[in-house]
């Protein structure tokens, strides 16, 4: 270190010439003084790199100079100087942190010697200093980064012990950073479900980080939090792994403000945020835990049995049977049995007795669908049924009593049944204490899009797939197309959609043929789908050549398809039989 600052402190002149022209001589600058005053007011005014002083100054030693130098912290290393290098101060010196000491007489080339040794003693300490208080500011400018950070962070070792916390980790996990640091994490103190322990767990073993992993706390104190974590490996220079990072970040705001949209557009699995919907779900809450009849009407594909089982779900009856059953599907002695049960030997094939599905959905709900088929006989039945909820078994005189919810549904007028004489007045008045009209798809088109994005999700999750949404102009088509099969229809779509689609948006080509030529059809002949002989044949041959029931598929009246098959039959319809 040429040009260096070095102190000589030795009362003798001699000494103090000799030193400085031997170390001038080597490029350093020397200040030579000959006492401890003198040695303090030069330390005070003027930064050393290195300082000889002899032992024996007069009243004060070199021995305080030293305890002086060293109290102060200044940063250069001291030299003892002595005449007897065997003497007790000598040694006591360098125990007090001299770095060396030399005896008298001084040869040049020793004090040469030990001048450039303490020198780079003194360099070297120099740039640990440095290095040290660079990493210590780093220390501290990561430490508030890890303090003011709001998402909780946790550090562990391999063995899953807590290493670290901030601040936050107190906010969010309720804890306190002397009550885990040293733990395993999940033991002991911990009150809530723990999955984010497990979360660390499973990357300590695979060594593969986790992202943005949801995960509902189920803390008695914090109820609904919901966090997001974030998980990754830690490992030191040389790559090993040396324990793992968690991220904690609570959502929970998030998660409620999601939840609130998502009950503004939906209720119990019901989709929609159309004005007429929203009616509805108005009504659903009104009805919940109100024990009454509910007669749902709409057409074919609307969601008839979801709003029965929104009702169900959402009152008390929850925890109880939910039955459904298919009034359409049965011949009227096999509706009856399967509706009230019968005794063994009721009728022919009747080898044991069967308990109904009145009595199955005891304290639940009943829903009967396509309640506008049922006989006249069965019409009676449920009606005593509803006045004094008792009925009797088929074949049986013994009355049942039963605590059941009947929800009804049909896509029928049942106001014109009544007035034709096909359906029981009293019945139908019975059944329609609260009536529920649901909209067709058509009336609801601003539902389209939440409707087609739902579905997607859910396909997604059933096929494995990653189906990002529809191009616009498969959005432009839902929008225009009638959907006389209304959300059925829609959902059958895009299923037929995810089957041939083999790209992340689903275009115009991946649609079944009558709703991909639905647009060109439409410009070229001005008829809606529905009104094609193919679609009708194909809806009378599913109704097992039932017109009525293909009216009720295609979403139109059974005089409609009488009339259409009658102009084809005619010839008077561009479409041919």
């Amino acid at each position: 270190m040429r040009g260096a600052r070095i102190l000589v402190i030795d009362d003798e002149e001699g000494i103090r010439t000799t030193f400085s022209a031997f170390l001038e001589k080597e490029g350093y600058q020397t200040l030579a003084v000959p006492d401890y005053a003198k040695a303090m007011e030069a330390l005070k005014n003027t930064p050393f790199d290195l300082v000889f002083t002899d032992i024996i100054l007069g009243p004060r030693s070199g021995i305080d100079v030293l305890k002086e130098i060293k109290t102060q912290a200044y940063p250069c290393p001291v030299i003892m100087i002595t005449g007897a290098p065997d003497i007790e101060t000598a040694a006591a010196s360098v125990r007090l942190g001299a770095f060396d000491y030399l005896p008298k007489p001084i040869r040049r080339e020793a004090l040469v010697r030990v001048t450039k040794h303490a020198l780079q003693h003194k360099a070297l300490s120099d740039e640990k200093k440095i290095v040290e208080a660079e990493k210590e500011r780093y220390r501290l400018h990561l430490d508030a980064v890890f303090r003011s950070v709001e998402d909780a962070i946790i550090t562990v070792d391999n063995h899953r012990r807590i290493t670290q916390v901030n601040d936050a980790f107190e906010k969010i996990c309720g804890l306190q950073a002397h009550e885990v640091i040293g733990e395993e994490c999940g033991a002991g103190r911990y009150r809530c479900g723990r999955m984010c322990c497990e979360v660390l767990r499973q990357t300590l073993e695979s060594l593969l980080a986790v992202h943005e992993y949801r995960i509902e706390c189920r803390h008695p104190e914090r109820s609904n939090q919901v966090v997001v974590l974030n998980v990754s490996p830690l490992r030191d220079r040389c790559g090993q792994q040396i324990g793992a990072v968690m991220i904690i970040r609570d959502v929970t705001r998030l998660s409620l403000l999601e939840k609130e949209l998502l009950e503004r557009n939906q209720f119990h699995s019901i989709i929609g945020a159309n004005k007429k919907m929203r009616e509805i779900y108005d009504l659903l809450e009104n009805l919940k835990d109100i024990d009454t009849t509910v007669l749902i009407t709409g057409p074919s594909g609307t969601g008839k049995e979801l709003v029965a089982r929104a009702i169900h779900y959402s009152g008390n009856r929850a925890a109880h049977p939910f039955v459904v059953v298919n009034c359409s599907a049965l011949a009227e002695n096999l509706l009856e049995s399967e509706l009230f049960g019968h005794v063994k030997g009721a009728f022919t094939g009747a080898i044991k007795d069967k308990t109904g599905r009145f009595q199955i959905s005891d304290h639940g709900t009943i829903f009967l669908d396509e309640i506008g088929d049922i006989s006249p006989r069965i019409q009676l039945k449920l009606l005593r049924f509803l006045e004094s909820k008792e009925f009797e078994r088929v074949g049986d005189s013994t009355p049942v009593k039963l605590d059941v919810q009947v929800i009804t549904a049909t896509n029928q007028n049942l106001r014109e049944k009544v007035e034709r004489g096909e359906f029981r007045e009293d019945l139908y008045y019975r059944l329609k204490v609260v009536e529920i009209k649901l909209p067709s798809l058509a009336e609801r088109r601003d539902d389209i899009p939440l409707l087609t994005g739902h579905y997607i999700e859910v396909f997604n999750n059933r096929f494995g797939r990653n189906v990002m949404g529809v191009s616009p102009d498969v959005e432009k088509l839902f929008m225009e197309y009638r959907w006389p099969g209304n959300i059925r229809e829609l959902i059958h779509t895009l299923e037929h959609a995810f089957v041939v689609c083999k790209r992340p948006i689903i275009e115009i080509e991946d649609l079944p043929p009558e709703i991909r030529d639905h647009g060109k059809t439409s410009r070229s002949s001005g008829r809606s789908l529905f009104a094609g002989r193919d679609r009708i044949l194909d809806a009378i041959r599913q109704a097992g050549g039932n017109k009525a029931k293909a009216a009720r598929e295609l979403g139109v009246s059974r005089q409609t398809i009488y009339r259409k098959i009658r102009g084809y039959q005619k010839g008077n319809h561009p479409e041919k039989l």
